[in-house]
């Protein structure tokens, strides 16, 4: 057989296509499995092995130079195409530019960047949890067994099914579960215990809606388990972070007596504020001329009973911990006064309170600085 000619004769059939179509029928009538080419290749079986030599080589060498030409014809149409579409395809660099995205972080979000920035510089870690909880660390592990009554605190979202082991499931009420899954964690890698310092951020769930409650919201909360811990620990802690938050020196703190089951001796905190052009200005204390008190923190020595169920010994570790809600600080620090319009999803009110990408928390250029 004349490969030579074979060869050029299908060289000039792929030079001349005018098209990708072309050149794909092209490629299946020579190297497809009924193409011509390739029924050569399929003759070799038949040969013997002098033919073989003879003729393989040929074959080969003929498939070759047609399958380098059908991918440098089909190289040259895609980039004629190309530089086509590119000469008919214009800006006018005269009209008006786009305009801007308005798309904002949301208040929650950078508050949360906010409270991280401020607790990392105090050598806390930040810890998370399932927000599908079992009642045995919501609740059993925080001194709140079935029949304790702080477990009618808490309007709570069940779960019709149980877990493999028979606890009730449920939405988390708090982020207290998570000091207990940290605890166990840490024992789990050093059974003898170690410090532990960390913050939970996080949502929880509660069945309550108005103004200042809604079914689902922001958590923050915080735990110190070391040994010698007291509450000058906690009251230096919580001076030094709302101060740092709020951006001002002359915040001033009051521990009330209160009662949490998961703590002992428990204490609720208070801020002073004055109402300044109709909002909430925290700052000063509570007892000065024009100013009073308002509860912003709920926090305590961690009981005993919660420090054993983490998996340590309470008479060698012993801890503080607190809690508030993150939607709450947002609404002191930046004027806001209705909680259900975090949700609401109005894009005016989002253009308004929203922040910028580009405003990034940082305890030397400001932790919260408006868009």
């Amino acid at each position: 057989m004349d490969y030579a000619s074979t060869g050029s004769e299908a060289l000039a059939r792929i030079e001349s296509a005018s098209d990708l179509d072309t050149v794909e029928a092209l490629r299946v009538e020579f190297l497809g499995k009924q193409g011509s080419i390739s029924g050569l290749l399929k003759t070799l079986g038949k040969m013997s092995p002098d033919e073989r030599k003879v003729e393989g080589p040929k074959i080969h060498a003929l498939r070759e130079s047609v399958n380098d030409a059908l991918a440098a014809r089909k190289d040259a149409l895609e980039t004629a195409a190309l530089e086509a579409r590119l000469a008919s395809e214009t800006v006018d660099l005269s009209l008006p530019a786009p305009e801007t995205p308005r798309g904002t972080v949301h208040p929650i979000s950078q508050v949360m960047d906010e409270l991280a920035e401020v607790f990392a510089d105090m050598g806390f870690a930040v810890a998370t949890g399932p927000e599908i909880e079992d009642d045995w660390h919501n609740f059993t592990a925080l001194n709140m067994p079935e029949s304790h009554p702080a477990r009618a605190m808490h309007d709570t979202f069940y779960f019709p099914d149980k877990d493999d082991e028979g606890h009730d499931m449920l939405l988390r009420t708090h982020t207290s579960p998570v000091q207990i899954r940290s605890m166990l964690e840490v024992v789990k890698k050093n059974p003898g215990g170690a410090p532990i310092r960390i913050i939970a951020p996080g949502r929880v769930y509660r069945s309550d809606s108005d103004a200042t409650h809604t079914p689902m919201f922001h958590q923050i909360e915080g735990l110190v388990i070391d040994k010698g811990i007291h509450l000058g620990h906690l009251k230096w802690t919580l001076e030094t972070f709302l101060k740092a938050y709020f951006e001002r020196d002359d915040i001033v703190l009051r521990l009330r007596p209160s009662y949490f089951p998961f703590t002992e001796p428990s204490v609720e905190v208070d801020v002073g504020y004055a109402v300044e052009n109709g909002r909430r200005v925290v700052g000063g204390s509570g007892d000065a001329p024009g100013h009073a008190w308002m509860e912003v923190l709920g926090s305590g020595m961690v009981n005993r009973h919660v420090i054993a169920a983490g998996g340590l010994d309470p008479d060698e570790w012993q801890g503080f911990a607190f809690g508030t809600g993150v939607d709450r600080l947002a609404m002191l620090k930046y004027g806001m006064d209705d909680l259900r319009a975090f949700f609401d999803g109005d894009v005016r009110w989002l253009s308004h309170y929203g922040f910028s990408a580009m405003d990034v928390p940082t305890l030397s250029g400001g932790v919260g600085t408006p868009a």
